[in-house]
């Protein structure tokens, strides 16, 4: 029996350029990444009827109007990791690498992968996502900061450190503030924040982040979440060697969001506490031990977004 192969549209996304990429009728055509070239390329897809999804890797600041517009067309959209792409690209020896070959290289594995397709997020997480990767930033710069009011002799490099200090702290109460008007003026994302943070040891700026990286919490198996957030140990097995367990890839910030509340948990959440005492006394480190509360916070979290259900004791 012949195998009916998905047709796939891969697009490789440029500053300017969209090249596309259909398989396996194997039609390329190339559009303006404006929106124009959107326009365009819909019309394109409408007159192929046969397109079932589309596939791409993110691209910075290049990707977000693109995924926006196409999302609206109803055609199931998979965001690829530019990682997995690659490594598929070595697996079928591909060793070129130009705009028309990433785009054909993207259908292919769209059409033979077994990739998910999820709606793009909303207006609100998209723009919340846009002003967190900028509080990092400040974050960074508030150390850097930091470190050279330490180290300045100087009266005036030391003025200016701590000038650029305060002005960093009103740049961050200023985007806590734009965050926290976003949430509160989106209902859904109100609710899913307020269930967050009834878990002891999530606050509000944990809360936001599980919200903005994994804005599919609440809708996907625990073991698919704790494996997106890279908690999930990883076995390394071969013949009679077993090999020692460890956690690898995911979603690293998400991850670093989760490592404070972990600690808080284990002091003021009994069932978070007791975990990580039996872990413990089992002879594990206490780092494996701490990775094993934030998996459980993780799953704990999905959990309640998927039932709408605010944490009680018996949650946990």
């Amino acid at each position: 029996m012949d195998t009916i192969i998905a047709q796939t549209v891969g697009v490789d996304i440029s500053k300017d350029m969209l090249d596309v990429h259909l398989y396996p009728d194997n039609l390329a055509r190339r559009f303006t990444n404006d929106s124009k070239g959107f326009t365009a390329l819909i019309d394109w897809l409408a007159q192929q009827h046969k397109a079932q999804r589309l596939i791409f890797e993110p691209t910075g600041a290049y990707h977000h109007a693109f995924e926006r517009r196409l999302g609206q067309t109803g055609l199931p959209m998979i965001k690829v990791n530019p990682l997995q792409a690659r490594r598929f690209a070595e697996a079928i020896g591909s060793r070129a690498k130009t705009d028309a070959v990433d785009a054909a290289m993207l259908a292919r594995f769209g059409a033979l992968g077994e990739l998910q397709a999820r709606p793009p997020v909303s207006q609100s997480l998209d723009d919340l996502k846009e002003l967190l990767v900028a509080r990092r930033a400040l974050i960074k710069d508030r150390t850097a900061a930091t470190n050279r009011d330490h180290v300045s002799r100087a009266p005036l490099l030391k003025r200016l450190a701590n000038q650029r200090l305060r002005q960093i702290e009103r740049q961050l109460e200023a985007i806590d503030a734009a965050m926290q008007s976003l949430c509160q003026a989106d209902t859904d994302l109100k609710a899913r924040l307020a269930i967050l943070v009834s878990i002891p040891g999530i606050g509000n700026a944990t809360a936001l982040a599980l919200l903005i990286e994994m804005p599919e919490l609440g809708t996907i198996e625990n073991k698919c979440v704790a494996s997106l957030a890279g908690l999930a140990p990883i076995a390394r097995d071969s013949g009679q060697t077993r090999g020692k367990r460890f956690i690898r890839g995911g979603r690293a910030h998400l991850r670093q969001a989760l490592y404070m509340p972990a600690l808080v948990a284990v002091r003021f959440n009994a069932a978070m506490k007791q975990k990580y005492e039996a872990f413990v006394a089992a002879g594990k480190p206490k780092k494996i031990a701490i990775v094993a509360v934030m998996r459980k916070l993780i799953v704990l979290a999905n959990a309640l977004l998927r039932d709408h259900r605010h944490w009680t004791p018996n949650n946990a």
